[in-house]
């Protein structure tokens, strides 16, 4: 939550710059974009406050800089100071070990000013909701004295107004003390109040002019922009340009609301539709009651209602595709900077599997897996059977660590950086924590002690661009390269669900990614671990280290038999000790007592 917190905060400094260029936009196409397609622009917005709390990201946004990165090429990590160790066996007992070697991601706790920043956000929404709470009680007793409209000649005006407008529903009306001017409250249930004096004043024009404005509110669903602007409100308490932008929204709701009733009236009325407007201009003010519509504003506002009205004409059909046109272009340019207010890489995000195509069934393996928070995914090719524990886990992406070394290998040899007749890769002499690293390596060398510095030579010389479109054709979880090119992989940008390893190595083994069958064949003989008269086994552990402390393990691969091929994702999550090696020997447990492997 405090990771959240940091990056709602950057998302706002977004927020007001998007807003700015939002109202720049319309001052440029102000002779352009009609008064209601001003109007519907802030709707975009109100979907953009939205973007900090979805779920998933709209498009990589951050692909549009990725080539920025390769202005300058990375060193090979020093053996640097303040880095933890750690070494796992991930098959005990195996003919051909494979050993996971991982060294520590340092992250640094969140400030105590983070904590108090969000207690205070958290704060200011709690107060925030209890002044709507109020307001909605205001609007209670609003309904509670208010009486059905007796008026039989009012009601008979009121159809009429229904008729012109072309709505067949037939909004409740009701008349009140309460209130100065009319509104329109409620979405699902609608229902327009109109002041007692207006009623009084047994001015035919006046009260057709004003039940004709609220029906407008009504025909163009504006009770779900005062919605939104008063959860906006809630959420955005704090931000000043979202509050500028309220009220620009309120104006140019009114305002667009009396180009719509312009529209039905003759080029005659106008003047007099105005008039009604500075004649209760001395009775109106601004809506005493939550979520309503109505005519109401302060002078100020009436003033840009009124110079609206006195030069309004009637669009042409050129002024239409203009306004269309203009609405188009400034819609374009906000939805695609939406992406860059995503608060995506601080919260967790699962892999949206099409369930409803796939054969499979969710088991119980908790006991499995004792003290740890996991998943384990496992699929059976022939009889194209999904077994799932957990699927929540199942889904969720994390990061992969070593495992994504089979797919990094498979990169350095289709480019020929190297080869199966000859992966080798010289050693820099610099010294390395772990004495396997601290020579020259071998593909099967380097996958078997996991040696970093062998995958980001490799990396080094593809470049980022190069890396970035594998990724992408082979679909490779989020496909995020944005963290450091040299540690991307490690508990940073790049992330994936036990799930999607299981259709990677699924594609790998069939060879539908697209990758020679020789390379292929050589990154499967560096993760082979052993052979026995089950058949072959192959995988590949990881483990994510951060602070010190053991917190994602994996273990992913498959058993490959005579007449089949069973291929299986564990991941471990816990607050320490979630490594490659404890992920290991779940799953050998459970694959054991399935009859999968001895």
């Amino acid at each position: 939550m405090a990771d959240f917190m940091v990056h709602f905060l950057i998302c706002n400094v977004l927020i007001c710059g998007i807003i700015g260029i939002l109202l720049l936009m319309k001052r440029i196409f102000k002779n352009s974009l009609s008064n209601r397609m001003q109007y519907n622009l802030w709707f975009l917005l109100m979907g953009i406050l939205a973007v900090p709390f979805l779920p998933f990201r709209l498009f990589k946004a951050w692909e549009i800089f990725l080539w920025l990165k390769n202005l300058t090429s990375f060193p090979v990590p020093k053996a640097a100071a303040n880095i933890n160790l750690a070494s796992h066996s991930n098959i005990v007992g195996s003919k051909n070990r494979m050993e996971d070697f991982t060294l520590s991601v340092n992250r640094e706790a969140p400030s105590i000013i983070i904590y108090l920043l969000l207690a205070l956000w958290i704060f200011g929404m709690f107060i925030m909701l209890l002044l709507a709470i109020r307001s909605v009680l205001r609007l209670s007793t609003l309904k509670k004295s208010a009486l059905p409209l007796q008026s039989q000649k009012v009601q008979k005006l009121y159809q009429r107004c229904l008729k012109d407008i072309g709505i067949s529903k037939n909004i409740p009306v009701y008349s009140t003390a309460y209130l100065k001017s009319p509104v329109m409250v409620g979405f699902c249930k609608p229902c327009i109040y109109l002041p007692i004096h207006l009623i009084s004043d047994d001015n035919e024009t006046d009260i057709r002019y004003m039940l004709l404005h609220e029906l407008q509110h009504y025909k163009h669903k504006d009770g779900i922009a005062s919605y939104l602007m008063s959860l906006a409100g809630i959420v955005y308490w704090f931000n000043p340009l979202v509050w500028y932008a309220q009220k620009e929204i309120r104006n140019e709701r009114e305002i667009a609301c009396d180009t719509s009733v312009l529209n039905l009236l003759d080029t005659d009325d106008y003047a007099a539709y105005g008039n009604t407007l500075i004649n209760f201009a001395e009775k109106i003010s601004l809506t005493p009651v939550p979520f309503a519509s109505g005519i109401s504003g302060n002078m100020k506002q009436m003033k840009r209602r009124i110079v609206n009205i006195t030069s309004y004409e009637t669009p042409t059909l050129r002024k239409k595709l203009k306004s269309a046109a203009a609405f188009l272009l400034t819609s374009v340019l906000l939805l695609g900077l939406s992406p860059f207010v995503s608060t995506y890489a601080a919260e967790e995000t699962h892999y949206r599997w099409n369930t409803a195509s796939q054969n499979f069934s969710e088991i119980n393996l908790r006991d499995y897996f004792g003290k740890y928070e996991g998943s384990l995914v496992l699929y059976d090719l022939k009889g194209d059977v999904w077994k799932i524990h957990d699927m929540e886990r199942a889904t969720l992406q994390v990061a992969p660590n070593s495992t994504y070394k089979i797919y990094d290998a498979l990169f350095g040899l289709e480019n020929g950086i190297i080869t199966p007749e000859n992966s080798l890769i010289a050693w820099n002499g610099s010294a390395y924590p772990f004495e396997a690293w601290n020579r020259n390596q071998t593909l099967p060398s380097a996958m078997e002690a996991s040696v970093n510095w062998y995958f980001q030579a490799i990396d080094e010389q593809l470049g980022a661009s190069q890396v970035q479109k594998y990724l992408h054709e082979i679909g490779y979880g989020n496909e995020d390269l944005s963290g450091d090119f040299s540690s991307y992989w490690l508990e940073s940008s790049l992330k994936i669900s036990p799930i999607e390893q299981v259709e990677l190595l699924t594609k790998l083994q069939n060879n539908s990614l697209g990758f020679a069958l020789k390379n292929v064949k050589a990154v499967k003989d560096a993760i082979h671990i052993s052979s026995s008269d089950f058949g072959n086994l192959y995988g590949k552990t990881g483990t994510g280290r951060v602070n010190g402390k053991d917190i994602n393990g994996w273990f992913i691969g498959f058993v490959e038999k005579t007449d089949n091929t069973y291929f299986f994702a564990t991941n471990l999550h816990a607050a320490n000790h979630a490594d490659g090696n404890a992920a290991s020997k779940i799953t050998m447990s459970i694959l054991s007592d399935m009859n999968i492997w001895e």
